[in-house]
């Protein structure tokens, strides 16, 4: 019972303990918090009396402020009105430059307008003087120059021998029959000489550059005959040719038929058509537009082929010459294409199975399954 009494008493002293030791720490709180508080208050009042005193320099800095701006309104006024005087001083002053500006103006007017007339003038006399020296060069042959010279002003007046009275109507007289007399010689031109020696020159080289060209026609008047000469025995020797090969190739695509190529005009050669006569077997019709169209396409053929035969050239390309033909019609035609083969090349195109079988090589062009084409060889038997 002692001992839980001492454990009471104990377990009482320390909350007593720590109830003191929590006041404490409570008004140490309140002490700093209260000294803070004076803290904040004596700051706000320094603050207040730095402001008081701030504001009154302010006042006192605005009152200064304003004195100097009654002074400096003052000055402006008073320089106010002095620029006033000195703009209508001013604007007087240009008014009146003005006036003699206009004065002026119309000074150089009068000036120019007299200058104007004066250079019309002497421009109208220098124009009159030309004609008169114009008009006694032309009527009278005589060279101003000369003129000058011989009668000008510094040159006296000679004296005559013997008075003789004036006779105005005598005088009259002599003077139309002279300026008669000046009418029947006509102009005197002085540049005559000088004008003959150009055109004779001018028609010396006119008649060289004449010579010429004459001698240029002629010469190719004889390379135009020559050509033309040359053109008519090409041309007969081809024809000739290819129309002997025609009857040879016409007889191989049909066994049994006759044509033949003719001239529209065989006495014009340079001028002249050519025709086809062709009368398949059987057949009475010799006019192609009666003919099948199988038959008019083995006709072309032949005219082609006997072209080949009759010039012949190394290398032939052939498209599809055999696709309108039957196996009959074209069996035959690959004869005559075995036979071309054996002097020159040929490359055919064709979708003719038998037209392929005869080929040295094949080359086909395949699309592939990704869309792009291809290009396809086969060599079906080895060159020789």
């Amino acid at each position: 019972t002692t001992e839980i009494a001492a454990r009471l008493a104990v377990r009482t002293a320390e909350e007593r303990e720590q109830a003191v030791c929590g006041r404490e720490e409570s008004l140490r709180r309140n002490a700093q918090r209260e000294r803070e508080a004076r803290a904040r208050q004596e700051q706000q009042r320094r603050k207040q009396a730095e402001g008081a005193r701030i504001a009154g320099a302010v006042a006192a800095t605005a009152r200064i402020a304003g004195e100097r701006i009654a002074v400096s309104l003052q000055t402006a006024a008073a320089e106010r009105d002095a620029v006033a005087r000195t703009r209508v001083a001013r604007e007087a002053e240009l008014a009146a430059l003005r006036a003699g500006l206009r004065e002026q103006d119309a000074e150089l007017d009068q000036l120019t307008g007299t200058l104007h007339r004066d250079e019309v003038a002497r421009a109208e006399q220098r124009l009159r003087t030309e004609a008169l020296v114009s008009r006694a060069a032309e009527e009278y042959g005589v060279d101003p120059v000369a003129l000058v010279v011989e009668h000008g002003p510094h040159v006296p007046v000679p004296t005559a021998d013997g008075e003789v009275p004036y006779d105005r109507a005598a005088q009259e007289r002599r003077a139309a029959g002279a300026g008669r007399d000046l009418a029947v010689l006509g102009k005197v031109n002085p540049l005559a000489l000088e004008e003959f020696a150009a055109l004779e020159e001018r028609h010396a080289f006119l008649a060289t550059q004449l010579e010429d060209i004459t001698a240029t026609r002629r010469d190719l008047l004889t390379v135009v005959r020559d050509v033309d000469a040359r053109i008519h025995d090409v041309f007969a020797e081809a024809f000739a040719d290819t129309a002997r090969e025609f009857e040879t190739v016409f007889a191989t695509l049909f066994p049994g038929g006759q044509g033949r190529l003719f001239l529209t005009d065989p006495d014009d050669l340079q001028n002249t058509g050519v025709d086809v006569e062709a009368r398949p077997p059987g057949k009475k019709v010799s006019r192609l537009s009666l003919l099948s169209g199988g038959e008019r396409s083995l006709i072309a053929v032949a005219v082609l082929v006997a072209i080949f035969r009759a010039r012949p050239s190394p290398f032939y390309v052939l498209d599809e010459i055999e696709a309108a033909l039957d196996d009959t019609n074209l069996g035959r035609l690959l004869v005559l294409v075995e036979q071309l083969r054996a002097t020159s090349q040929l490359i055919v195109i064709t979708h003719q199975k038998r037209t392929m079988e005869i080929a040295d090589a094949l080359y086909g062009v395949s699309m592939r399954g990704d869309g792009i084409t291809g290009v396809i060889s086969q060599r079906l038997r080895e060159p020789a």
